[in-house]
């Protein structure tokens, strides 16, 4: 009977032990381990307005003010050059000539025409005073002398064609052609262009062409020079281009130190608008939606969405008209995390 005793004793000992381990074990869990709120961190912005320049790019080309193709409009063997390659030349400058020797052959022999006829109306002036001769006499005798009066008005401009004279001052090319060397209408002889001012030829979207007119500035910038140039457009194409959308449209700047060449490419600049309190945002904050856009705010501390009309864009910034306020806290990081009405917890940058 003693051992049972102390059998049964030893098995409520245990039991006894067990229960209480396992009510100290509960005891030990820690407080802070239930559920409580959860928040997320993210970066945020106070929208304040300000300044934004509504600009586009576009890219062009420059070109000479004047460029033209020199070319003899009479044929002839070349009798001087009087250039050189790759200098500036006055307009009027005679710049090469051709042999003339057979037109001024012609222009003498129809002078003496010219006196004789001249001579024989006289004649005839006075016989039809008398009325020796017919009307019809005279008439002949004054028409020979308008006839030959043509032919010699002729001849001395086939004569100014055999000289060539520099149209408009500018830089003379590279000449293509010697002295000795025949020259016929469709032989170049060189090209000469006038750079100073010069020209910038480009073309923008067309939904950007009532926003620009004769006048406007531009700004263009080209390979190898640091410092940017500036000009005003004085020509736009009236026509859209079909197969591009765009209008061309030229601009003119001065080019005093002839830094400009023409055949350039150049990277213009186009300030179409400048705004004073535009609320300008970073793109990365926007969220497209299938029928527009939104970000999120943060008020109260949680994450409200709100949808927005965007702007006028940059490559990093985007102007908002519609959606957002001065004084909005604007969040700009964790938006896949974010859910409505999250709890976030914000550092302002």
């Amino acid at each position: 009977m003693s051992v049972t005793r102390i059998s049964a004793n030893h098995l409520l000992l245990l039991t006894l032990a067990l229960i209480f381990a396992g009510c100290s074990g509960k005891s030990k869990t820690p407080a802070g381990s239930g559920s409580g709120p959860k928040f997320l961190n993210v970066n945020a912005m106070v929208i304040i307005p300000g300044p934004l320049d509504n600009k586009i790019q576009a890219t062009g080309s420059l070109m000479a003010n004047e460029e033209v193709e020199l070319r003899s409009e009479l044929p002839g063997r070349i009798v001087s050059i009087n250039f050189e390659e790759g200098t500036h030349v006055n307009s009027g400058d005679l710049l090469m000539k051709t042999d003339d020797r057979e037109l001024q052959a012609q222009l003498k022999k129809l002078h003496v025409d010219e006196k004789q006829a001249k001579e024989d109306l006289y004649r005839k002036e006075k016989l039809l005073e008398l009325k020796a001769v017919s009307q019809e006499e005279y008439d002949r005798a004054s028409t020979s002398l308008g006839i030959i009066e043509a032919q010699i008005e002729l001849v001395q401009t086939q004569i100014s064609k055999s000289s060539i004279y520099a149209p408009f001052s500018g830089q003379i090319g590279l000449r293509q052609v010697s002295p000795g060397g025949f020259v016929s209408s469709a032989t170049l002889i060189a090209r000469l262009q006038q750079i100073n001012p010069i020209k910038i030829e480009f073309a923008i979207p067309e939904k950007y062409r009532d926003k620009i007119s004769k006048g406007t500035l531009i700004r263009f910038r080209i390979e190898g020079i640091d410092s940017s140039f500036s000009g005003r457009v004085y020509a736009i194409d009236p026509k859209i281009d079909p197969s591009t959308r765009n209008v061309s449209m030229r601009a003119i700047c001065q080019n005093p130190q002839n830094l400009l060449v023409p055949g350039a490419f150049a990277r213009v600049e186009i300030l179409l608008e400048h705004l004073s309190d535009a609320i300008v945002i970073p793109s990365e904050a926007i969220i497209p939606q299938m029928n527009g856009e939104k970000v999120y705010v943060c008020r109260g501390g949680k994450a409200i969405s709100q949808t927005i009309r965007s702007g006028v864009r940059t490559e990093r910034e985007v102007q908002v008209t519609e959606g957002l306020s001065a004084g909005d806290t604007l969040i700009v990081t964790g938006l896949l995390q974010l859910r409505e009405e999250m709890p976030v917890k914000t550092k302002i940058k």
